[in-house]
């Protein structure tokens, strides 16, 4: 977005042509002091053509007029445009901008726990508030005719993704869809499925940023470009030098190479990467602040803050700290004044009047919201946030700092992608504020400048499908459409779009392969059935012999460790074969209880030592007898050379070699196909062997051209199947009746729980499990299907004392056994319930303060911030809300729900919600 440039006759006039063509277009342009980019007007001249639209253009680009100018069209219209989201935090954001744009009047916002004018002619919601207004054929939806799906990449999203293409599906199809993503490499894909399942939708592709952004890293104090200044993407290599001797420096001694091994070698000194206080003075010496310091731990952004603070940083001035008090004021005034201490407000409000803070999922909404306002107001200098605050909200700084390049993905620390590396330092470049942003990542020992160039450089990043059907999304398919039209739709899916297009290089191969085949059988002179008999034949003779011979083998091994067993000392026995071969004598028969005998011998060159089965092809017979000592002492050469020359005097000679006897001969099964083989037409042919040539090859590739079909059969309809499978769970749990298209009593309920446990909901009130529990008790039990323990937080879960155990474990019983019939579907498992929740959410719907709450749960070994205990209780209280409306509040269950919510509904899980 540019600033209107001074344009020649010919050029306004063209420009005056264009403006006739869009008039709505040029009345939006009016009321912006900028000029549009070519791939913003491309965009909203498509939509004022009637076109969906999906725009992918960089982060910090200005793809968002587009979604702007649907809001204008519809205003202008008369009619009604959704503005979709994929967080809380962005929807806000969204919200107030259109506010100040266009008045409270005429623009609301409903998220899962705010409700603000939902009837306005622009509401801005989350992608799950349209999702479930769309199963229930909300009135809302009526006089709709634009949806913006604000970062539709999210759709990749494996938890929530499914949501996004849902809805995609379901809208009416005179609805205009605009798609706003991020920069993917597949774009046109996903816009071939935009076209075939939403009609005419124009693509428009933007690679160029704004705002260029520069790479650097930092070794020690000092800022090194990435990139040489040359145009080309070469390493600078003052970096590359710079990095070696820091390398070399700070290396272990054992790395310094072998030279004067086992002396004392110097050890410089352990290489100390420049501490958070560093990274912040160096960044303001450079003017490279405002800026936002990824660090992937929520403790690491909290240590980060204390760590500057105490240092004694401040980068406000005096005026810049009296708005930041009198912003704070405003954002947090109600939160009550007993909870402040507990949530650490006056230390959080004294590390922003001095221009930093913290970002994570941890912290309060509210905080977090206040950093948001006061990061993009110029008076937050430095941000420590973890990736989430990359995920479409829109806070742009002039640097973007990298602590590390590895991040904890919830199951294992794992190496950033090229993908998420240009999503976070995609946050750097202010438009129209910054000529240049940059991305600086710390350089640590391990870390090589390559690999932070591979990252910068790759351009790669395709948009993969997530969508998988699950219970709730099957019950209302089949609701609304029956089971058939059902399965239709979800082949329209864009997961199976990219599974069916998957496939194609398959079947080239299938069909390559085919011909093949064909050509192989005209190369065979014979004729191709009687060849292919023959062959058949072969193979079942070869298969009968090595069976015989794995028996042979089976039964030789058997009666060869009988024979062992029954050799006594002083037995003269025939080593057949090997550098033991000739006479032996058997000096301790070494039987044993477990293992098979292994007897130990002297041989005629005074060998002494252990023989085993293997030595023997077969059973062994004494040859003969000496007498031996009572008491052998193997270790004495003297006594091997006694036992030696005794066994050579002894008079007993070797056995001549007999041959083994396969006993193939004597198998009637295996003479019959030998008898068989010779008689057959193609045994005495002349070009035999060259026929069976071609039938091998044949052979083999029959079987890999049946692998494919079978890879392709796997993929194809897959979607569709697993939505079968998900039927017949539903049908045999009494969810669907037995006509396809019938929901039963039971499956109505079902249709209105939104939940990742929806199915495991709908049987605990299907089963009475939450009965006769109060408003405290049920919010526990309850808890436990929408909480999700962090994987580094430990202890055992305490549990309310009471009613609350046995409703737990009959919550626990159900979904053991629901875990089982998904088992046996073969369908993904329903996550297990977790209680790590269940005491603290307890405690404060029956009255308590927070610090109560939060002391208790620590006391229990529980990490729990007050930023998590909001979010979850929200979470709790949305299924609480859920279970109300399903369920009435003339039900006893839905009662106490309601009761529920209530109770939860206070102090700071209600401060902001609305």
């Amino acid at each position: 977005m540019a600033p209107r440039p001074v344009s020649s006759p010919a050029e306004a006039y063209q420009a005056s042509k264009r403006r006739g063509r869009h008039p709505q277009l040029t009345r939006f342009a009016a009321e912006v002091s900028f000029e549009f980019d070519d791939f913003q007007v491309r965009g909203c001249q498509a939509l004022e053509d009637g076109h969906g639209v999906l725009v992918c253009a960089p982060t910090g680009a200005g793809k968002t007029v587009v979604g702007e100018f649907a809001v204008h069209l519809a205003l202008a219209e008369g009619r009604k445009c959704f503005y979709t989201t994929p967080i809380k935090a962005l929807s806000n954001q969204k919200y107030n901008d259109l506010v100040d744009r266009y008045g409270t009047a005429a623009v609301g916002l409903l998220t899962g726990d705010t409700a603000i004018n939902g009837s306005a002619q622009i509401v801005v919601m989350t992608t799950e508030v349209l999702r479930n207004m769309l199963y229930a054929g909300s009135p809302a939806l009526n006089e709709l005719s634009y949806v913006v799906m604000d970062e539709i990449h999210y759709l990749a999203d494996r938890f929530r993704g499914a949501v996004w293409e849902e809805v995609i599906l379901h809208l009416p199809e005179h609805v205009r869809l605009v798609g706003l993503s991020a920069t993917v490499s597949n774009a046109e894909e996903f816009g071939e499925w935009l076209v075939t399942v939403r009609g005419d939708t124009t693509v428009v592709v933007e690679e160029h940023r704004p705002v260029p952004l520069w790479q650097h890293m930092m070794v020690g104090n000092r800022l090194l470009d990435l990139f040489a200044d040359d145009g080309e993407k070469r390493m600078n290599p003052s970096l590359l030098r710079r990095v070696e001797e820091v390398g070399r420096m700070h290396a272990p001694a054992a790395l310094r190479g072998p030279r004067n091994r086992g002396r004392q070698q110097f050890r410089g000194p352990r290489f100390r990467p420049p501490s958070r206080v560093d990274v912040v003075n160096r960044l303001d010496a450079a003017g490279l602040l405002p800026a936002i310091v990824f660090i992937f731990s929520r403790a690491g952004c909290d240590a980060a803050v204390g760590q500057v603070t105490r240092a004694g940083l401040q980068l406000n001035t005096p005026d810049e700290m009296a708005e930041v008090r009198r912003v704070v004021a405003d954002r947090t005034g109600d939160l009550p004044d007993g909870d402040l201490g507990v949530l650490g407000y006056w230390e959080w409000r004294d590390a922003l009047e001095n221009g930093v803070a913290a970002h994570h999922a941890g912290l309060l909404p509210a905080f977090k919201e206040t950093v948001e306002e006061l990061f993009v107001r110029g008076l937050v200098k430095v941000v420590f946030a973890t990736e989430t605050l990359a995920l479409g909200i829109n806070m742009p700084a002039r640097t973007v700092v990298l602590e590390r390049l590895v991040k904890y993905n919830g199951e294992a620390h794992v190496d950033l992608t090229p993908g998420e590396y240009t999503q976070l330092t995609g946050r750097a470049g202010r438009r129209g504020i910054d000529v240049e942003g940059h991305g600086v990542v710390v350089w640590q020992p391990g870390i090589d400048p390559k690999q932070v160039a591979g990252l910068a450089s790759t351009r790669t990043y395709p948009l993969r499908s997530s969508f998988r059907p699950g219970y709730n999304m099957a019950i209302n398919l089949v609701s609304q459409l029956g089971h058939e039209q059902a399965r239709e739709l979800l082949e329209q899916s864009f997961a199976q779009f990219q599974a069916d297009r998957s496939v194609v290089g398959l079947a080239r191969r299938i069909e390559r392969n085919r011909e093949g085949l064909r050509g192989y059988t005209e190369a065979i002179t014979a004729d191709f059935q009687e060849m292919l008999e023959y062959v058949e034949l072969r193979k079942k003779i070869s298969d009968r012999e090595k069976a015989l011979a794995k028996q042979n083998t089976a039964a030789r091994r058997a009666s060869t460790a009988e024979s062992l067993e029954k050799l006594r000392k002083g037995d003269v026995i025939a080593v057949p074969a090997g550098r033991r071969a000739g006479l032996a004598v058997v000096v301790d028969p070494g039987l044993d209880p477990i293992r098979e005998p292994r007897p130990v011998v002297v041989t005629e060159d005074r060998w002494s030592g252990p023989l085993s089965l293997a030595d023997f092809p077969g059973p062994v017979e004494p040859l003969g007898h000496i007498r031996l000592p009572k008491h052998v002492e193997l270790r004495s050469p003297k006594t091997r050379r006694d036992i030696a020359s005794s066994l050579r005097s002894a008079g007993i000679s070797l056995p001549s070699r007999q041959k083994r006897r396969s006993g193939a001969n004597e198998d009637g099964e295996l003479a019959a196909l030998r008898r068989a083989l010779r008689a057959h037409p193609c045994h005495g042919l002349a070009e035999r062997e060259a026929n069976l040539r071609w039938i091998e090859r044949y052979q083999r590739l029959a079987a890999e051209t049946e692998q494919l079909e079978r890879r392709v059969a796997a993929t194809t309809h897959s979607l569709a199947r697993a939505f079968d499978r998900i039927c017949a769970l539903l049908r045999e749990r009494g969810y669907l009746g037995e006509g396809e298209d019938r929901v039963t009593e039971h499956g109505v309920r079902l249709a209105r729980l939104y939940s990742e446990s929806d199915l495991l909901a709908a049987e605990c009130i299907r089963h009475g499990v939450w009965s006769g529990l109060d408003h405290a008790e049920l919010a526990a039990v309850v808890s436990t299907l929408v909480f999700e323990a962090r994987r580094d937080s430990a202890g055992e879960p305490r549990l309310p004392s009471g009613a609350v155990p046995r409703a737990w474990q009959d919550t626990a019983r159900l979904w053991q056994e629901l875990s089982e019939d998904e088992r046996r579907h073969r369908l993904d498992r329903t996550r297990e319930p977790d209680a790590g929740f269940a005491w603290p959410v307890y405690r404060w719907a029956r009255g308590e303060s927070l610090e109560k709450v939060l002391t208790s749960a620590e006391a229990n070994g529980q990490e729990l911030s007050a930023g998590d205990f909001v979010r979850w209780s929200r979470q709790v209280i949305d299924l609480l809300d859920q279970i109300r409306t399903v369920l009435g509040k003339a039900d006893p269950v839905g009662d106490t729900a309601s009761r529920a919510v209530k109770a939860l509904r206070r102090g700071v899980v209600a401060a902001g919600a609305q």
